[in-house]
């Protein structure tokens, strides 16, 4: 019986040091350097069009060839004399371009404008949230669009989550990383400068509170 009781005693103080170890790793300071509140240079960002978006396609004089016309899911779109022309991922003047070459086997000199409505864009302009926020999902990206933006679509972040210990993925110059974000400050404590601007593609992950 004694050397039970030793045995447990042992699986218990092993118990309590693994606790203490989360607890006192939930208690350290944020590992990764904090997101910048504001770009260090002009960010020059195009919307590039994606799946779900619906393109107004303008064809001067030439009216039966123009109309609105939905991206299918696989980036492609079909319209009056044209097939399955690519168009996720172009600007709305990159397809514009592309529509006036393949008229111009049909149509002398096409003059083409292309018009986007929906504003979904491609998958990788898209912004993402996972962990603990009370809604998550992905969301389309708006020019200048912050932090609290996100938040405010996502109906903030849940009595579990450890806001302070949040974390953006960025993908910078090709390589990916991570940045730290104070959630708990700016949705709770109403801390602005907790405020950052979000960028095309960011992945925001919100950690659970192990106490």
């Amino acid at each position: 019986m004694n050397l039970l009781n030793k045995k447990q005693l042992v699986a218990l103080r092993g118990t309590i040091l693994m606790v203490l170890a989360v607890m006192l790793g939930g208690c350290a300071t944020q590992a990764y350097p904090p997101a910048p509140a504001t770009p260090d240079k002009l960010y020059d960002w195009n919307y590039l069009i994606g799946p779900g978006d619906t393109v107004s396609v303008f064809v001067w004089r030439n009216p039966e060839v123009s109309g609105s016309f939905p991206v299918r899911p696989d980036g492609k779109m079909t319209m009056n004399l044209v097939e399955d022309l690519p168009a996720a991922g172009k600007t709305p003047t990159h397809l514009a371009r592309d529509i006036e070459k393949a008229l111009s086997k049909y149509i002398q000199d096409p003059i083409v404008t292309v018009i986007v409505s929906g504003g979904v864009g491609p998958y990788s302009q898209q912004i993402r949230v996972v962990g603990q926020a009370t809604k998550p999902q992905a969301l389309n990206y708006r020019e200048h669009m912050s932090l609290i933006d996100v938040m405010i679509a996502v109906g903030g972040i849940t009595d579990f989550a450890a806001g302070n210990k949040a974390v953006i993925l960025r993908t910078v110059n090709g390589k990916q990383q991570r940045f730290g974000v104070r959630l708990d400050d700016l949705v709770n404590g109403g801390d602005i400068s907790a405020n950052v601007e979000m960028r095309p593609g960011d992945v925001l992950i919100i950690p659970e509170s192990w106490f």
